[in-house]
């Protein structure tokens, strides 16, 4: 017997063949995640589970393995393996690359967003075109820190307004009172708090001065 065929019997199954669709993933990552550092299990399925791969990469980079051990019609076996405790720290975005087209006419809004399922963070990368800006509100129920990375322009506090230039690291209180202006340049800066249901703005009175 080669070594294969001897881990392929002492790795246990999962068919989810019969299963609802919509239990079948999290029954799959469930699984998943039970499993010790190089344990591996046989999932057993009616089609070619692509997609499930394309949430593995996405969830899981280089710290799972993905090996086809049967491709029949009604019968994919495939060896998953757990290579890793927990997903790999690596490389979301080229910071130069988000902050390239500073100021590109009609590009306003979130251009990047955090993608990871798995995580306690949200981060945004945010474009205000040249003169455009985002108007004073209350800010959310978490602290968030803003980096320039292109243009520049001004935040507006309830005291004063901060001068706003690439590199500066900006922090926002939760619930503070803040609005941006872009300069002529237009503005571009990351945001990274923590993860919530939204960011909604709301108005605030403001305070007596």
């Amino acid at each position: 017997m080669s070594s294969q065929e001897s881990a392929e019997r002492t790795a246990p199954e999962l068919d989810v063949r019969s299963m609802p669709k919509p239990q079948k993933h999290p029954a799959i990552f469930a699984a998943y995640e039970a499993l010790p550092v190089g344990g591996a299990f046989i999932l057993v399925n009616d089609h070619d589970p692509r997609h499930l791969r394309d949430e593995f990469e996405a969830r899981h980079p280089g710290g799972h393995g993905w090996e086809y051990l049967m491709r029949e019609r009604g019968n994919w076996r495939v060896r998953l393996t757990r290579l890793a405790s927990t997903p790999l720290p690596r490389v979301l975005a080229d910071a130069g690359a988000l902050a390239a087209d500073v100021g590109a006419p009609g590009v306003g809004g979130a251009v990047w967003r955090l993608q990871e399922g798995e995580r306690d963070l949200d981060s945004n990368v945010i474009a205000i075109p040249p003169g455009g800006g985002i108007g004073a509100h209350a800010g959310p129920d978490v602290d968030v820190l803003v980096h320039v990375l292109a243009g520049g322009g001004r935040l507006v506090t309830e005291r004063e307004s901060v001068d706003l230039a690439p590199g500066a690291v900006v922090w926002l209180p939760r619930l503070s009172r803040r609005g941006f202006e872009a300069g002529a340049d237009g503005l571009r800066y990351l945001t990274v708090h923590r993860r919530r249901q939204a960011l909604a703005i709301a108005d605030a009175p403001h305070r007596d001065r």
